[in-house]
């Protein structure tokens, strides 16, 4: 499992160390706008707690932290208005090419998003 860095982006993020655009804030989770859209529609959704990956997060989070999450995700799609389609992202590790070591999804929307994965 990996280890948790408390000096990640997110985490200063969540500090207010650091600025953001945000979309939505709840009791465990914080929604802003991607600083590097790759969609119209591309916002980030995060839990305040500090989980390193999605898997982390599934198997040691509390029912509440979780229910909130997965609500805030929804409601963002809501709010962003995704009625045509949208693409949730979760990178995890290495290999998944994570690049902030605290779990992230990202929703993406807004034109069609082409093929997931190529060769």
């Amino acid at each position: 499992m990996e280890a948790y860095d408390p000096d990640n982006i997110f985490a200063k993020l969540l500090r207010g160390e650091i600025p953001c655009d945000k979309v939505m804030e709840t009791e465990h989770s914080l929604a802003f706008r991607d600083i590097r859209p790759q969609a119209p529609t591309h916002v980030l959704v995060i839990p305040k707690g500090a989980y390193a990956s999605l898997d982390v997060f599934c198997q040691t989070a509390s029912e509440a932290e979780i229910v909130d999450f997965m609500r805030t995700v929804g409601e963002v799609c809501r709010q962003q208005g995704v009625e045509e389609g949208f693409r949730l992202i979760a990178n995890a590790r290495t290999h998944g090419v994570q690049e902030v070591p605290h779990l992230h999804v990202h929703i993406l929307a807004g034109r069609r998003l082409g093929p997931m994965l190529s060769l």
